[in-house]
């Protein structure tokens, strides 16, 4: 199952593919008893999606047979054990896809001549996505890191090694001679190759980066290259060769500080542009504001959902979600929607912003 939303990769999941485009969608959970009730549930929306493949009177046979096989792939992949909050199934002639995301979708098949991203755009917003970048004398190793994990990402060319030959970094660090190993001309060529994979990494996927290693690795690293002089330090050695939930321990307490310094950033722009009169709050407002490309800063409370429709006109008011032309990821709509224009997105603790809501905004203009 896929967890990290490239660039790339959400640039080639909206490309228009022949019709139809499958997506389903279906809540999951991580934990029992919840649960229990994802298998069950899972199976019964891929056959709704079935279904509307059959009833499609602008599917031909086999076309809907080929995608109907897709879905039976995507299904065999999915792996709920490993559940998130939400699932995404992807599939289209020839092809298909399944994501586990960390924020819970809403039930439902669409068919269409593209994915339906827009889930997956706002999860990925939510989930605060970071680079972790391990470093040894003899071993870089890349970790993804995101809510509550990290997961070795292999890509960018890491992990990156160095020969082993006439070279035991174990050894030296037993012997007190780690600090002479950094000064090794082979560890400095090795360090510069790093340096330019990451550098290279970060301008197609930036991401805020935690780099950890011994206080003379990081030394060195920052000495030879440039890319890690504004990453986060963590004086921690050993998790080039870590596993993920030691990496995930050693720098769990920096991502919580920087996630509350960046919640009270927030706050003090949001009162700023009250006094400014540069302040949006409410999905109406927020949805009207984010089409025309005018919000510069959305703040979203982490789990803040709201069913809506339109109401005729200009304006969404509260549906049920049964409605047939209710609008249950709304939320996920205005994420996507501002991220698109080019609006920073912050998801924050609930209750962060207080009378506003659940959602708020700073405007351009």
């Amino acid at each position: 199952m896929e967890h990290a939303l490239s660039p790339t990769t959400l640039t080639e999941l909206r490309r228009p593919r022949p019709y139809p485009a499958v997506s389903v969608l279906t809540p999951t959970h991580r934990r029992e008893p919840e649960n229990a009730q994802d298998p069950v549930r899972l199976r019964n929306v891929v056959a709704e999606a079935k279904k509307q493949l059959e009833a499609d009177p602008a599917v031909p046979r086999d076309r809907r047979l080929d995608v109907a096989r897709q879905l039976d792939q995507a299904l065999a992949e999915v792996d709920l054990s490993h559940a998130g909050d939400g699932l995404v199934i992807f599939a289209a002639p020839g092809e298909h896809q399944v994501w586990s995301l960390a924020r819970p979708v809403p039930e439902r098949v669409v068919l269409s001549d593209t994915f339906l991203t827009r889930n997956l755009v706002s999860a990925q917003a939510a989930e605060r996505p970071f680079w972790v970048l391990s470093v040894s004398a003899d071993q870089v190793t890349l970790w993804s890191g995101g809510t509550e994990r990290v997961t070795e990402e292999r890509t960018g060319g890491f992990p990156l090694s160095r020969s082993r030959e006439n070279f035991d970094a174990e050894r030296q660090q037993r012997i007190g001679d780690l600090r002479s190993t950094f000064r090794d001309e082979g560890t400095r060529q090795f360090l510069r190759e790093v340096d330019t994979a990451m550098s290279t990494l970060l301008r197609e996927q930036p991401r805020p980066l935690y780099v950890t290693g011994e206080t003379a690795a990081l030394s060195l690293l920052d000495e030879v290259g440039s890319v890690t002089k504004n990453a986060v330090h963590v004086p921690h050695g050993g998790l080039a060769h870590g596993t993920p939930d030691a990496v995930w321990q050693a720098i769990r307490p920096l991502v919580a500080a920087e996630a509350r310094k960046s919640t009270d950033s927030v706050a003090r722009e949001l009162e700023s542009a009250r006094g400014h009169r540069a302040f949006a709050a409410g999905v109406d407002e927020l949805w009207q504001n984010a089409r025309e490309g005018r919000v510069r800063l959305l703040a979203v409370e982490e789990n803040y959902r709201v069913t809506v429709r339109d109401d005729g006109g200009d304006h969404l008011v509260p549906a049920e979600g049964g409605d047939l032309d209710a609008r249950e990821d709304i939320v996920d709509e205005i994420v996507e929607q501002c991220l698109e224009t080019g609006a920073e997105v912050r998801f924050v603790p609930d209750g962060a912003l207080g009378d506003a809501d659940g959602i708020a905004g700073v405007l351009r203009y």
